[in-house]
């Protein structure tokens, strides 16, 4: 079995990321003058139930995410008491957690039904957890950082754990060419991890006080410092041509994301919107599987969207040529191809799917709901 750690503290002592984050206060957020506190909040515990109904509790509560078991030596009807607060900081979710032991899973089955593919990062502040991803497992352990991605089926065990969680929507690093692919199931630690779990303990710390006017901020930050904690794990050549690269690629998808009912959408349209040449776009979008195959992607996640939504009443066809399919038989072929299931199949699991785009309610906020909504 191999361990997927990765220890940065060898890094060179001069820390050049002072340059580039902004200077973390220690002082605190609140005061006495400030007004009511702002932002939403989802508190969980089972503390309150019976015995017999708590993992069952625990369990529906994470649905959404992944799939979870007793260990081998518990039994149903024993104690599992939990504790979480799940912050949603418009953009990134913070999720404070304790919990007994259990195992876990995110399923190919459910990731296949879900349009739910954030980065998870979380702090260990006591207890230990191993996950899996194609048999290779991360380790982590408190004064680590261990990241992941949602996108992608993983399994594991803890043990009884506190712990600090972070939920980012993938699109978030557009900005910055996207995070590396090394990213996923890793667990490292270092100088700059150190003043990320330093900001987020801080964060947690002020969790109470903070308002709407303060997330711009503060999702900024988690952004640069999140971004430079796995730079380590970026490849030289990344390094060097990022620069280059980054403003292109945002508004590429920008452009892309704004245009997908257009017929008028092809790589000659973006390449004069970019000002670039053919052969610069396609260089542009070799990590994406190439411009055509992101372009038709981007359509058929929203194609899949819109069947889902149960306020959408149009027939598929319909949809699928909203979105630049001039067949049904084209559309389904594509659509099978993408996702491992017909468009049909959709609404047969709209109770499983993630809607993309919900209708707007006055209903009360649901851990499902944020993780759907989750950057949009």
């Amino acid at each position: 079995m191999m361990w997927n750690k990765t220890d940065a503290s060898s890094e060179q002592p001069a820390f050049v990321e002072r340059r580039r984050w902004p200077r973390i206060s220690q002082a605190p957020l609140c005061s006495e003058n400030q007004k009511a506190p702002e932002l939403v909040s989802l508190p969980f515990s089972t503390q309150d139930l019976v015995p017999g109904q708590q993992f069952a509790a625990w369990q529906d509560r994470m649905a959404p995410l992944i799939d979870m078991r007793l260990p081998e030596n518990a039994k149903v009807d024993d104690c599992f008491p939990v504790n979480q607060t799940i912050w949603n900081l418009e953009g990134v979710l913070l999720i404070q957690q304790a919990t007994p032991a259990f195992s876990y899973e995110r399923s190919a089955e459910k990731v296949r039904f879900s349009s739910i593919d954030h980065w998870q990062i979380t702090f260990l502040r006591s207890g230990r957890t191993w996950t899996g991803v194609n048999g290779r497992v991360a380790e982590n352990e408190p004064g680590m950082m261990e990241i992941r991605t949602l996108g992608y089926p993983f399994y594991g065990r803890t043990l009884s754990a506190e712990s600090i969680t972070l939920i980012l929507p993938y699109d978030l690093f557009t900005d910055r060419g996207g995070l590396p692919g090394a990213s996923n199931n890793v667990v490292f630690s270092g100088a700059r991890v150190k003043l990320l779990s330093d900001y987020v303990a801080f964060l947690e710390a002020n969790l109470g006080c903070l308002t709407r006017d303060d997330l711009q901020g503060v999702r900024s930050q988690l952004r640069e410092m999140v971004f430079h904690s796995i730079a380590p794990l970026m490849d030289c050549h990344m390094v060097n041509d990022q620069t280059s690269q980054i403003g292109l690629m945002t508004r590429a998808r920008r452009f892309i994301q704004s245009n997908l009912g257009s017929e008028d959408l092809t790589p000659e349209t973006l390449s004069r919107e970019l000002a670039i040449s053919r052969t610069r776009l396609y260089e542009l979008f070799q990590t994406s599987g190439g411009v055509l195959n992101y372009i038709r992607k981007r359509r058929l996640l929203a194609a899949r969207a819109a069947i889902a939504d149960p306020a959408n009443s149009r027939k598929i066809i319909d949809i699928a040529s909203q979105f630049g399919f001039d067949s049904a038989a084209n559309f389904s072929r594509a659509f099978t191809h993408e996702f491992g299931y017909s468009p049909s199949e959709v609404r047969k699991h709209m109770g499983e799917l993630r809607i993309e785009h919900p209708p707007h309610t006055e209903e009360a906020p649901t851990f499902d709901s944020w993780l759907s909504t989750l950057g949009l």
